[in-house]
């Protein structure tokens, strides 16, 4: 319930942030704005159907706890993006860099859920 309103207050964002433009690598900062949110939106994407197969590989008894640990994660993923790029947040660039590190911080959580199916004791986000 929780991850699919930070879903839905993200891809608002993401909706903002490509408003004008097409991505384009290498061209404007509103071109290269959107293939930063094209990115995050695959590395999320991505990152939401591993959670969803981790889900159904748990048990039932370890399913509460693991979503419970997203749910703080997704808080605290936005959270340090927002406070690591408040500096360009009002900048042209800003939506690229916001959304890098949100892809980054996404990308970077696969290995957390990886260790749920690999390891008898829960991640650590």
């Amino acid at each position: 319930m929780v991850f699919g309103a930070a879903c839905v207050m993200l891809m608002s964002t993401n909706a903002h942030a490509q408003a004008g433009a097409a991505c384009k690598p290498g061209g404007t900062v509103e071109e290269t704005n959107a293939c930063a949110v094209q990115e995050f939106q695959a590395a999320d994407t991505t990152h939401q159907i591993l959670y969803e197969d981790v889900m159904r590989a748990l048990s039932a008894h370890e399913r509460p706890q693991l979503r419970q640990e997203h749910s703080a994660w997704l808080r605290e993923r936005t959270a340090q993006c927002k406070r690591e790029t408040k500096a360009a947040e009002t900048q042209p660039e800003g939506p690229r860099v916001y959304h890098q590190c949100l892809t980054r911080k996404t990308q970077e959580r696969r290995r957390g859920l990886m260790r749920w199916l690999s390891a008898n004791s829960p991640a650590r986000p």
